[in-house]
């Protein structure tokens, strides 16, 4: 058993009570949001036993080894190799826009098993030491000053048989499941993919200030506020649904599509705001939203549209899947 074995409603309710009190949690996201329910759906109970209790703790950080330079958009065109040797995998090849495999432990890993096989069915779904021998990680430095992107190249990297969820050339499969759970992930409360201020921080500031007579400024902060509540009803209908016991389907990719370009109306909203202040990365004029995190988010906002699968793919999704 796994915690308190709570339904999905009291784990609402926890996330919401947490949530208000501000109680810090983990920050592991893909580990949390991506690899551990791929875990819960395909994995066996001794590769959950493993790698769940760290991944909730915090004390073992996770990657996502997907996109390739040619392999982005159209992911069932990935070309690294995993090749069967006795009781290991032999991987080489390269992998994009990694982010955190810096310092992960682990990465959730696709590798083409099957070469003649059609691309979508001759992956296979691993799970990666990040610190195995042959892994080199190269820094992917954003306008931010950061990097929390990187390219990874593996050289002979051995993996176990273990290490393989679900069945081999089976990939594709999981890689859809930890793809929706992405989605949703990435469309959370806050504007910089579940992180940072959110629509209500921005109206409560203009309040707080005495509110606005610009028609221009009030309807850009009533457009916020309409964006960020159709966002809700959106994830309540995404949470219904997994109370009914479905995995995220297409209005994943609705809210995703929707929450990226929301976020980047929000961190605009915050740099107009911001004024001349906007300029400077490390400091802002209003202490309520930590101001050098404004002039951080809105150059990552940029991002939001591209990573996780851009908005383009989702409109294809949406297009192919619903309309």
């Amino acid at each position: 058993p796994w915690g308190l074995e709570a339904t999905p409603l009291e784990q609402l309710a926890i996330d919401e009570t947490m949530r208000e009190l501000k109680v810090p949690r983990p920050m592991n996201p893909i580990g949390i949001g991506w690899a551990g329910p791929t875990l819960m759906v395909a994995g066996t109970e001794e590769q959950q036993q493993q790698w769940l209790p760290g991944m909730l703790d915090g004390s073992e950080l996770w990657c996502q080894l997907f996109s390739e330079p040619g392999a982005g958009s159209d992911l069932a065109s990935l070309q690294t190799r995993a090749v069967r040797d006795g009781d290991e995998y032999v991987v080489n090849g390269q992998k994009a826009w990694t982010t955190l495999a810096h310092i992960a432990r682990w990465g959730i890993l696709l590798a083409r098993t099957d070469p003649e096989a059609e691309p979508h069915r001759g992956v296979t779904y691993f799970v990666l030491d990040m610190q195995t021998p042959g892994i080199e990680v190269r820094p992917l430095m954003q306008m931010t000053g950061t990097h929390e992107f990187n390219e990874v190249f593996f050289t002979d990297v051995r993996v176990p048989v273990a290490n393989v969820i679900g069945a081999e050339n089976d990939g594709w499969r999981l890689a859809k499941v930890t793809l929706g759970n992405e989605r949703v992930s990435l469309s959370g409360e806050g504007a910089l993919w579940g992180r940072g201020p959110t629509a209500g921080d921005v109206v409560d500031l203009v309040r707080t200030h005495g509110g606005t007579n610009d028609p221009v400024l009030r309807q850009q902060i009533a457009r916020l506020y309409i964006e960020s509540e159709i966002l809700r009803l959106i994830r309540l209908r995404t949470v219904s649904a997994r109370l009914k016991g479905l995995e995220p389907g297409p209005e994943a990719s609705v809210r995703k599509a929707m929450s990226d370009e929301h976020g980047q109306h929000v961190m605009s909203a915050a740099m107009d705001l911001a004024g001349p202040y906007g300029l400077l990365s490390d400091h802002g004029p209003y202490g309520e939203l930590d101001g050098g995190s404004w002039h951080y988010g809105y150059l990552y906002s940029r991002a939001l549209t591209i990573g996780g699968g851009t908005s383009e793919v989702q409109r294809n999704i949406l297009g192919e899947r619903v309309l």
